[in-house]
C-alpha cells in the first residue's frame, strides 16, 4: 500500500471480437507464459462450443456464469489470543468477480473433454445453468461463512 498517493486503477480494453471488457479480464486470467493470443483462441473455441450446444448467445450463457459463480461472503483467518478464527467477511465487487473468473477457469482445468476450448465450454454451460464444480466451490464458501457466523463480531 502507497503512502504518498492513491494508485489509479489501469482500464482493461475490451476484447476485438466481443468487445466486452470482460471477456477481456478472463482471456487475461487464462493466458500462460504470455501467449494471449492463445488463451484468445480458446476463449473464442469455447464461446463457438456454447454457441452450437445451447444454441443462445455463449456472451450471456458467459455473463450469467460469472454471475451465478460469485461468491457473496468468504472465511477470512483472524487470529485472536491463542486461537484462530475463520471470521466471514463479504466480498468486495472486484473480488467476486476475480474469484469467479479464478473458480472456473481452475475447475475448467480438471474437467474431462479434450481440449481446453471444450473444458472450458462445458464448465461455463454448467455454471450458467447452477451446476458444476465452480458452483460448488462457491456454495462451500457460503457454507462456510454461514456455519462461523458466531464469528462475525471479530470483523476488521
Amino acid at each position: 500500500m502507497p503512502r504518498k498517493r492513491v494508485v489509479v486503477k489501469r482500464k482493461t480494453t475490451p476484447d476485438p471480437e466481443y468487445k466486452s471488457v470482460l471477456v477481456a479480464k478472463f482471456i487475461n486470467s487464462l493466458m500462460n507464459k504470455g501467449k494471449k493470443s492463445t488463451a484468445q483462441s480458446i476463449i473464442y473455441g469455447a464461446f463457438d462450443i456454447i454457441k452450437e450446444k445451447t444454441k443462445k448467445d455463449p456472451l450471456a450463457v458467459f455473463q450469467s456464469a460469472l454471475e451465478n459463480v460469485r461468491p457473496v461472503v468468504e472465511v477470512k483467518s483472524r487470529r485472536v489470543g491463542g486461537s484462530t478464527y475463520q471470521v466471514p467477511t463479504e466480498v468486495r465487487p472486484s473480488r467476486r468477480q476475480a474469484l469467479s473468473i479464478r473458480w472456473i477457469i481452475n475447475f475448467s482445468n480438471g474437467r474431462g473433454e479434450k481440449s481446453m476450448a471444450a473444458k472450458l465450454a462445458g464448465e461455463l454451460i454448467d455454471a450458467a445453468s447452477e451446476r458444476g464444480a465452480a458452483i460448488k466451490k462457491k456454495e462451500d464458501t457460503h457454507r462456510m461463512a454461514e456455519a462461523n457466523k458466531a464469528f462475525a463480531h471479530y470483523r476488521w
